[in-house]
């Protein structure tokens, strides 16, 4: 299993990528001009409370031709060679009819260099109409689906006002795997409330459903959004940069040895960044958490266990 990790002790993005496509390839951030459903009344008009604008703070305006050009000049200046995975990563990327996500979708896989297709979005969101044609775009390129679960604590998900059942987030994971779609579950640390048990019960939970990659965030408390006016009238505890390295490295212990771990930490914008400030520093973090599994002799999935129903239950 070594091989898979190069030379580190989990199972990064660059490696798979390496061992997909045998080159470079990098993210281009587009805006599909997608809405979500706990945005705009069907569920909610809030928003999940730690929600910046539908994470479209990275994204550039215009058409995505002209979006995937500007992120192709933006990688390419200083990865000359990398390829572009598509990530559609504003808002909720499949809340439209089949036939606007076929033209959306049609359209960046018609950009050169463009070798797949990263969505995210919720699990609500994703019809038996949406599912099939995923599978249709499964077939013919690379492609991603990434939902948005945060956690597996229903408490936590109500407070958050998440809007989406637990439940209904596994069973899509389920049937997103059985059509053979690769899927990638989005996890929050550091919501307010959750104490670090309930943080690893959320690793231990869905690592028994076996997704193929993971996003393991921490979270930020960004301003003008719910969640700040929360922090600043409760000061609910953020997590530390050393109980995050420690928890990140268990975490990664008891995930899938073959998931894929696509972020272990994340990128709130700095303009806005309320708490935890140390989260600036990446890179910093990112060679503590590696630097902290050398110290104990720790790789990826040594405390994985595929058959234990506590894990499994919600």
């Amino acid at each position: 299993m070594q091989s898979i990790y190069g030379n580190q002790r989990y199972y990064s993005l660059s490696n798979y990528y390496k061992k997909t496509f045998g080159s470079r390839v990098m993210k281009a951030v587009i805006d599909g001009g997608f809405s979500c459903p706990n945005k705009d009344g069907t569920l909610s008009h809030t928003g999940c409370l730690f929600c910046d604008g539908g994470s479209g703070y990275f994204t550039k305006s215009g058409s995505i031709t002209q979006q995937l050009i500007s992120e192709k000049n933006r990688i390419n200046a200083k990865y000359p060679d990398a390829k572009l995975i598509a990530y559609f990563q504003a808002n909720t990327n499949t809340y439209a009819p089949v036939s606007k996500l076929k033209k959306i979708y049609e359209e960046s896989l018609s950009f050169q260099d463009v070798v797949g297709i990263s969505i995210a979005t919720r699990a609500d969101c994703i019809s038996d109409e949406v599912s099939l044609y995923l599978k249709e775009l499964s077939e013919k390129t690379w492609l991603t689906i990434e939902l948005g679960l945060q956690t597996i604590h229903e408490s936590t998900a109500e407070k958050m006002n998440l809007c989406c059942q637990r439940e209904l987030i596994k069973e899509c994971t389920f049937k997103l795997k059985k059509l053979g779609i690769r899927v990638c579950l989005h996890v929050i640390n550091g919501l307010p409330g959750e104490s670090i048990d309930d943080m690893l019960k959320t690793i231990q939970t869905i690592a028994v459903w076996q997704p193929d990659g993971v996003k393991l965030q921490l979270l930020h408390v960004i301003k003008d959004t719910p969640l700040e006016k929360i922090y600043q009238n409760t000061g609910f505890h953020i997590l530390t940069e050393d109980e995050y390295v420690n928890l990140i490295v268990e975490q990664i212990r008891f995930l899938h040895p073959e998931t894929v771990c696509e972020r272990l930490t994340g990128d709130g914008d700095a303009q806005k960044l309320v708490a935890p400030m140390w989260s600036k520093n990446k890179r910093h973090v990112l060679n503590r958490i590696s630097q902290r599994m050398k110290e104990i002799n720790s790789i990826q999935g040594d405390k994985y266990h595929s058959e234990d129903s506590s894990y499994s239950a919600i």
